[in-house]
């Protein structure tokens, strides 16, 4: 099992860099070979299941992730979702926080706990720090 614990300060309201983190199709389009939807489509809410797949045609998976905590920040409260990760492959949680910050800023912290056997731990994470970095910075970024 692999755990990474990433952190931003971003130039967005809390408001904002929430909206960004959560809008789980542009997830699709910040990591590689992979298409994000959303059962049922609509705002999200505890219960709500995301799904990633990943891969070129038939050489894939999903990776099913439900919403079991769903906390959107409000005045001076942090927010907090939490997925747990439901597919064959994948396995673990994720959780995204959204915490006032310094001058107005938003501070993001992005935590997750991976298992998937058919890639060896040190391997993943390396390359989950590394994707999932990369993907959060492009998502309080908008582009």
């Amino acid at each position: 099992m692999v755990t990474f614990l990433l952190e931003r300060t971003a130039p967005l309201s809390q408001d904002e860099a929430w909206r960004r983190l959560t809008e789980w199709p542009r997830h699709g389009e910040v990591v590689p070979l992979t298409r994000v939807t959303v059962v049922p489509p609509g705002p999200t809410a505890e219960g709500t299941l995301v799904v990633a797949r990943s891969g070129v045609g038939p050489l894939g998976f999903d990776d099913p992730m439900e919403v079991t905590v769903w906390r959107p920040p409000a005045e001076g409260v942090s927010g907090l979702c939490r997925l747990e990760k439901r597919g064959r492959v994948v396995r673990g949680w994720a959780e995204l926080e959204v915490h006032p910050g310094p001058g107005g800023r938003a501070r993001v912290i992005w935590r997750e706990t991976l298992r998937c056997p058919l890639i060896p731990e040190p391997l993943l994470g390396v390359a989950a720090r590394a994707m999932f970095g990369r993907a959060l910075n492009r998502l309080l970024r908008g582009s």
